[in-house]
């Protein structure tokens, strides 16, 4: 049987104006820049560091790869 890779989707819901330049940074780190775009990323340690850092400009959700 394969390994299935766990993957997490985060959804942007706040603006990074008026933000400290390392939060905004994490943001185009997790490949995000605009409101309501959403990327399907690995769940590895380092991702999920990134997404605390953002958290509240974050949507979760986890799912299983495929």
């Amino acid at each position: 049987m394969p390994d299935v890779e766990k993957t997490v989707t985060v959804v942007q819901t706040g603006s990074p104006i008026g933000r400290k330049p390392g939060q905004r940074g994490t943001l185009i780190g997790l490949g995000l820049n605009k409101l309501h775009r959403s990327r399907t990323l690995v769940d590895t340690p380092e991702i999920r560091g990134m997404i605390r850092k953002v958290a509240h400009l974050l949507r979760v959700e986890e799912s299983a790869g495929q």
